[in-house]
Formats: C-alpha cells, sequence, structure tokens
C-alpha cells in the first residue's frame, strides 16, 4: 500500500469505544467514534475492519442487512465469528436492542434480534459481557427505567441519579442511574434471563472492565475508588465474592480501561483513565488465587490508552487496538465534561505475556530480517520459506502502525 492511501486508511481506523475480537488469526474491528472539528462522530454501522495478522494488512468489509443505528456505549461481545450488539445510545436515545452478524461469512448480514423470550433488560450503555457456554452475560451499566421499574428494584442494584422524561418506543422512562444488575441471552433458545444474585454485589457501575476465567466472571473499576476493585462472579451458583487486597499493592482506581485473561488464574490489565484524571499506560497482573497484583514491564510505556480495546492472540499475546491517547476531563462547578481535542490512535500495540518458544524468535528474527537473509530464504523448505515470507509481510506492514 502506498503512503497516501496507507495514511487515509489509518485516518479510517482511529477510533475509539469501539469493539473488537480476534477469530482465525484475524483482527475484527467495528463501530467507535472519531472527533472531527471538536464533534464526535460515529463511525459506520454498515462496515467492519480486518487486520489479517498473518500479512499485517487491512481491510474494509460492507455488512447489509438490518444495521444498528451508530452506536455509542454499546456492548460487543463474539461467539465464535458472529458479533452480538446489545444496548447503547443513539440519536434518539438509550437502547436496549440486540444484533448479530457472522462475519466470516462471505457477504456479511445484520440480524436485529426479535421475538426473544423473557423480559428483555432496560435500555442502558456502558455495560460489559461475558461468554459462557454460548451464553452472553451482561453486567452493569447506564440507562433509564420507569417509575415500577425502579420500585420493583433494589437501591443496591440500581443507583438513581437523576428524574427526567423521555419516550423511547412506546415506554415512558423517568429514572436515570447505574445498575449491577446481571443479565442472561441465550442464543441458541433467544431467550432472556435474570438469574437469582446471590452473595455482597459490586456497587452499580459502568465503563468498567470484564474477563471471563473458567467458570469465573471478573470486573474491576468504573467507580470512584482509590484504588482498583475486583470482584468475582461464579458463574455456575450465581455468587458474588469480592478480593480484598492491602491499598499499598493495588492499582490506582481506573475506568475504560481493559482487563484480559492470559491463563487459568491471571488477569492482564491495561491504561485506563485514573482517578487522577490522566490517561494512563501502566500494565498489570492480577493472580486470581495468590490474590496479588505484579506490575508489567512493557515497551509502551509512550503510548498511553483509554476507551481502547484488547484481545488474546496467539502466544498469549495481548492485542490493544484503537482508543485514545490524552483523554481530557474538565471539571467545573456545574459539570464533568470531556475535552473534544484528544488524539484517536490506530495502531496496534501487542503486549507478550508468556516467553516465545524457539520457533517464535527465530521467525521473528528472520522475518524482521528478511531484506538482509533473502538468498538464504529460498535454501528453506517450501512451507516454511512461506510462513517466513508472511512473517516478514506482516512484521513490514504493522511497522508503520505500531508507532502512533
Amino acid at each position: 500500500m502506498d503512503p497516501a492511501r496507507r495514511e487515509a486508511a489509518g485516518s479510517r481506523l482511529e477510533r475509539s469505544c469501539h469493539t473488537a475480537f480476534i477469530h482465525n488469526n484475524t483482527l475484527y474491528v467495528w463501530g467507535g467514534y472519531q472527533v472531527v472539528a471538536g464533534e464526535d462522530v460515529m463511525l459506520p454501522s454498515d462496515e467492519i475492519w480486518l487486520c489479517d495478522f498473518d500479512s499485517g494488512k487491512w481491510e474494509c468489509k460492507e455488512i447489509t442487512g438490518d444495521c444498528p443505528s451508530e452506536l455509542s456505549g454499546f456492548c460487543g461481545a463474539n461467539i465464535n465469528s458472529t458479533l452480538y450488539i446489545f444496548g447503547g445510545c443513539d440519536p434518539d436515545g438509550y437502547s436496549n436492542q440486540l444484533f448479530s452478524v457472522d462475519v466470516a461469512q462471505p457477504c456479511c448480514s445484520w440480524t436485529k434480534v426479535s421475538d426473544t423470550k423473557g423480559a428483555t433488560p432496560s435500555p442502558r450503555n456502558k455495560h460489559s459481557c461475558w461468554v459462557h457456554r454460548g451464553r452472553l452475560i451482561y453486567f452493569g451499566g447506564y440507562g433509564c427505567k420507569t417509575v415500577r421499574e425502579a420500585q420493583n428494584t433494589s437501591s443496591s442494584s440500581f443507583t438513581v441519579e437523576e428524574m427526567s422524561w423521555a419516550t423511547i418506543g412506546n415506554t415512558l422512562f423517568r429514572c436515570w442511574g447505574w445498575n449491577n444488575e446481571v443479565w442472561v441471552f441465550d442464543p441458541q433458545s433467544s431467550t432472556w434471563t435474570a438469574p437469582e444474585i446471590r452473595g455482597p454485589p459490586p456497587a452499580p457501575r459502568g465503563c468498567h472492565a470484564s474477563a471471563l476465567l473458567g467458570n469465573k466472571g471478573y470486573i474491576s473499576g468504573g467507580v470512584e475508588t482509590a484504588e482498583l476493585d475486583i470482584f468475582c462472579l461464579d458463574l455456575d451458583n450465581w455468587t458474588w465474592s469480592r478480593f480484598d487486597i492491602l491499598p499499598s499493592g493495588a492499582p490506582l482506581g481506573r475506568s475504560m480501561h481493559t482487563m484480559s485473561s492470559i491463563s487459568d488464574q491471571v488477569l492482564f490489565i491495561y491504561g485506563g483513565l485514573g482517578v487522577d484524571g490522566n490517561t494512563l499506560n501502566d500494565a498489570w497482573l492480577f493472580n486470581t488465587q495468590r490474590r496479588e497484583w505484579m506490575t508489567v514491564k512493557h515497551p509502551h510505556k509512550d503510548k498511553p490508552r483509554v476507551c481502547h480495546t484488547a484481545c488474546l492472540g496467539s502466544d498469549n499475546d495481548v492485542v490493544v487496538f484503537g482508543g485514545s491517547s490524552n483523554l481530557c476531563i474538565l471539571v467545573d462547578s456545574v459539570a464533568v465534561l470531556r475535552a473534544p481535542r484528544q488524539h484517536h490512535c490506530s495502531d496496534v500495540l501487542i503486549f507478550q505475556t508468556q516467553p516465545y518458544s524457539l520457533c517464535r524468535l527465530c521467525e521473528d528474527v528472520i522475518g524482521g530480517n528478511s531484506e538482509l537473509l533473502r538468498s538464504q530464504l529460498d535454501l528453506l523448505p517450501s512451507k516454511l520459506r512461506n510462513k517466513i515470507v508472511k512473517r516478514a509481510a506482516s512484521l513490514c506492514a504493522m511497522k508503520p502502525a505500531l508507532t502512533a
């Protein structure tokens, strides 16, 4: 790709508050927003971007069908190659609609998931999702309820922040606030359920991070606490538990960060917006068995990120994409505002979380020096040579993107 086309594609890729996942060594990126001339611009819902890690090349793929509105604060999750989008906020207000698309199909088409069974969650955004045993399990967020819904909801499950009138569809909503509800959607039966939850739950919140380890769902952050808190929900018996950590050993409290499972008992946390108002560049490991935090040294200290995504790649690499490098929050006596001057990113950051195999190290060295070793490449077996050539192309294509 020539430099002009690469720069144009890069500007279209720059985004925050998007969703991303990896399937068959390909990174899929959908939605989010940019800031153009000081205004938030939601990115098109009828396209999805693909990055082939074998070649390092980006491709934009059209999605037809019943497209979602251009949403902010939605929650994206995938089951294999099918992407699900739930909730969010569009120009008409908050949403509790669910959409799906199989991105592995040659021609992708959105489907609005309707005619579901069971009560549907109230409209919301800034929530999260675990995928467990083929089900989508949603937690938390900010949204609206009718007066009757609010009266029938425990004050510990829904914190009313304001009272105002809004009509969404044919329903009049009046109560707005944060929740800590758990809702389950089963795509096979198209059924919504709200399991009976036990144990001390997290405070209502949104803009938190979540990850799955085995049969347990973890959430962290999203509330104004000095240290980053962390909770665990057993997805077999629906019981919450909290990890009590000494303040001296915990990361700074934050929101809009990411958390990824990198082994059977370890979580990886990166970036976010700190309670001090700064965009963070730190990385941490949390061992769920030893209940210990550990700081991580990494080569991306000059790349703070907030509102980014993180996916688990090959060799347990954590693949971070997009986000903002300098989100600025302005506080006055009336309101808390986000300054529209942040820099949105289109780079891919790779965080190595375990030692690479000797084979992977050799591939990286040879691929990174393919021009120098061009004559020797022809001596390799064809299968290995093709693999090295792909690796070299990937490293070459992604190298410009690795500089914010």
